[in-house]
């Protein structure tokens, strides 16, 4: 618990002093998607190699991209992911999500209005042929059903485990303190993550799950399990990797049978060069990288 909260207390003194930066500063914010087409992402679905884009699962429509299952007669085990082509460490991003419509015919009973992003995921191309989920942290999504609560922002933990409020736990999935959100509505969504110490999930500004010390470990999806288990690729070398800190990888939307929308994709890196007498200081870098720095000659 003490080493908690010595985290919240520096992540709070973060909070004040480096992202309340001066007015004139402005935030270099980046789009990850161009609008228009799915350039700078590769596509996996299990079962399939990496950018065959199985029955168009992943579409380009309306400056969104639509996680799509028109071509689909049933879903079985084509679980899908989408990476950005450049992992990070230190980052904020921000998306709007909304489901649509109803979850293809065979999908599972609850992924009924189930999605999310992987943060810190391996790569696309690391993932074994048939691996369902890859190694990350699912920040995940859920639409409520009309009947009940159904929180979204939760955490769920394919092939990894982390603390909460101090302590390791290896639950699969971990529930947030949001609201629930009905219908086809939009929701604007969150993640700080700040390497292998902290992790912020928001939902419409407020933070509604907060978990520390990511690490790779607890089997594949739950405690008994394997890496095995879920067909993960190199099982040998994740099972080295066991209990080893994870900080950074790669940003990744989800497929898994119901339909969704992702717009306004947007990450602030926070990653950079922290030497004040460079041209390309940010007062709101939490994580230095000084071979980025650059001087007037």
């Amino acid at each position: 618990m003490h080493n908690f909260k010595k985290i919240l207390l520096v992540f709070i003194f973060v909070s004040q002093g480096v992202f309340a930066q001066k007015k004139l500063e402005k935030e270099e914010w980046q789009s990850l998607f161009n609008g228009k087409d799915l350039t700078g992402w590769d596509v996996k679905i299990a079962g399939h190699k990496v950018n065959d884009n199985y029955k168009n699962t992943f579409i380009a429509e309306d400056n969104m991209i639509r996680v799509n299952y028109k071509e689909y007669d049933k879903f079985t085990t084509e679980y899908g992911h989408m990476y950005y082509k450049q992992p990070f460490s230190h980052y904020k991003i921000r998306l709007q999500y909304r489901f649509t419509g109803n979850q293809v015919p065979g999908g599972a009973s609850w992924n009924v209005r189930n999605s999310g992003i992987m943060l810190h995921s391996q790569s696309a191309a690391s993932l074994g042929l048939d691996q369902d989920f890859p190694i990350s942290l699912e920040m995940q999504y859920l639409g409520g059903l009309n009947a009940g609560e159904r929180t979204t922002g939760n955490l769920c933990t394919p092939g990894t485990i982390i603390d909460i409020k101090g302590k390791t736990t290896e639950e699969h999935c971990i529930n947030s303190t949001s609201k629930t959100y009905n219908g086809d509505q939009w929701v604007t969504a969150e993640a700080i993550v700040l390497g292998d110490s902290i992790v912020y999930h928001l939902i419409e500004r407020d933070t509604v799950l907060v978990f520390t010390n990511p690490k790779v470990g607890g089997g594949y999806v739950s405690k008994g399990h394997t890496f095995k288990d879920g067909k993960v690729g190199s099982e040998e070398e994740w099972v080295r990797k066991d209990n080893t800190p994870l900080g950074s990888g790669y940003i990744a939307l989800q497929a898994e049978s119901h339909p969704i929308d992702f717009k306004n994709i947007q990450l602030l890196n926070l990653k950079g060069c922290m030497d004040p007498k460079a041209t390309n200081y940010k007062s709101y870098y939490v994580s230095p990288d000084q071979a980025s720095c650059k001087y007037k000659k």
